[in-house]
């Protein structure tokens, strides 16, 4: 579990905004969002194939020959 500890001084803010960067590079927060309802099998397969493709558009703008 990331945590974040407030420095001397800092305002709050900014150590929350530090957490939420955290929670989201480890991917914590889709994972509770996610979670958070049942998810049919046929949602997971279209959100799953939607994230492949946005994958393959990212792979093809960085790298169109291949």
């Amino acid at each position: 579990m990331p945590e974040v500890i407030v420095r001397k001084g800092e305002p709050v803010d900014r150590a929350l905004k530090r957490l939420k960067n955290k929670l989201d590079a480890e991917g914590i927060l889709e994972e509770v969002r996610r979670l958070r309802a049942f998810e049919t099998p046929s949602q997971k397969h279209r959100r799953k194939a939607k994230a492949n493709a946005k994958r393959g558009r990212t792979r093809f703008r960085f790298n169109p020959q291949g």
